[in-house]
């Protein structure tokens, strides 16, 4: 099997889920979220695309009901042993095999917690849920769950982190060797992803970000690829991606020629940064290390440029999207911890002018302090 951690590991986390599990009071989970089926068992899939549920119940018994493609996806990836199979054909409903599954488990009149916030399971899906469950036990949304418990990181787990961090870095290397005027957006980004897979790193989340030029202001991915202008702007926001583990980084490259504004954008985004990292101690509130950010750039005169976040939990992660829950926002009360990663990321984007600047990097909570997950400095790299 390739499993990424040992089943002692394993075990402890499907340990965990079942004591919150009864604080809460549920007989069973039902997980819609890749990132739980994957934190519990190793699980690894874009099968979440399609209609899936793996089911925990109080006892800690799984059973996972898919789609045969998945089949041999799970017996090879994961510690899961009982894998039902749904039958894609016209009128399917596969909410009906899930109560049929949860019937065997005499579940039926029981108190179950249901992950709604999920990719996997859409509008649709959800109402074929409902319609299916009517009448059959208490469905109690519990999306937070697992995500709260995967906060933390065990020490496997921040080998991964760590070494996603090595990865970003790689990846930004590759883009400062490619990127020149007249570079061509489709190299920088080509070499940038080679090079995490050449360190045998996965895809990550989303797309990597790539900006130049008025798109240097954009904080999406955009389809379509330039050419850099003599003098031009680029930003890039990129992840490190080792076994689902990311640790992305985010900077803004002047072009040709360095502006004033560029930096002073710049010498504010660093401030703000190493204020921010400095706070990421255990104790602390996310809301806290936000306000943080925001009094540095509003001191600086840039507080129309900037945004209502500035970063947020890096972890495992599937498509669309790397970011992790929680969010550094206004008044947000989660308290770091020893063992949690971060992303923080200080963006300016001043429209008025038509100038980005951004400076981003990953760090872990440590006892002593944030343990910073790049190798590169923070000054302004202009190429």
């Amino acid at each position: 099997m390739a499993l990424h951690f040992t089943r002692d590991e394993f075990d402890a986390r499907i340990g965990a889920t079942c004591a919150a599990m009864k604080d809460q009071r549920l007989d069973a989970l039902l997980m819609f979220r890749q990132e739980s089926m994957y934190y519990l068992t190793g699980y690894d899939t874009f099968g979440y695309a399609f209609f899936q549920c793996m089911v925990l119940t109080a006892d800690g018994r799984i059973v996972l009901l898919t789609r045969a493609p998945d089949l041999r996806q799970a017996q090879i990836t994961s510690t899961v042993t009982d894998i039902r199979i749904w039958r894609d054909r016209e009128g399917a409903n596969p909410s009906l095999d899930l109560r049929e599954i949860l019937e065997e488990l005499d579940l039926d009149g029981t108190r179950m917690g249901v992950e709604l916030e999920a990719y996997g399971l859409t509008g649709r899906s959800l109402r074929m849920f409902d319609t299916a469950m009517e009448g059959f036990g208490v469905m109690i949304d519990a999306s937070m769950l697992i995500s709260r418990l995967r906060l933390v990181k065990s020490e496997a787990e921040i080998v991964y982190v760590r070494r996603a961090g090595e990865l970003a870095d790689d990846a930004l290397d590759a883009a400062l060797a490619e990127s020149r005027p007249g570079a061509f957006e489709g190299d920088i980004l080509a070499a940038m992803q080679g090079a995490v897979f050449r360190g045998g790193g996965d895809y990550a989340g989303n797309e990597f970000i790539i900006g130049s030029g008025e798109h240097a202001l954009l904080c999406r991915y955009q389809s379509g690829r330039r050419h850099l202008d003599p003098v031009d702007q680029l930003t890039l926001e990129y992840a490190g991606t080792y076994r689902r583990y990311h640790a992305a980084m985010m900077h803004t490259l002047p072009v040709g020629r360095v502006t004033d504004r560029q930096r002073a954008m710049h010498s504010a985004c660093r401030d703000a940064l190493l204020a921010c990292e400095d706070a990421l101690r255990p104790g602390a509130a996310m809301g806290d290390v936000f306000q943080i950010h925001a009094d540095v750039f509003d001191r600086a005169g840039f507080g129309a440029h900037r945004l209502n976040a500035c970063g947020y939990c890096m972890g495992t992660a599937y498509a669309p999207i790397w970011m992790d829950w929680p969010m550094f926002y206004a008044d947000n009360p989660v308290v770091l911890q020893p063992g949690m990663a971060f992303f923080l990321h200080m963006i300016l984007m001043d429209s008025d002018s038509g100038t980005a600047m951004t400076l981003g990097r990953s760090s872990l909570v440590t006892e002593a302090g944030p343990e910073v997950l790049s190798r590169h400095d923070l000054e302004l790299k202009a190429v």
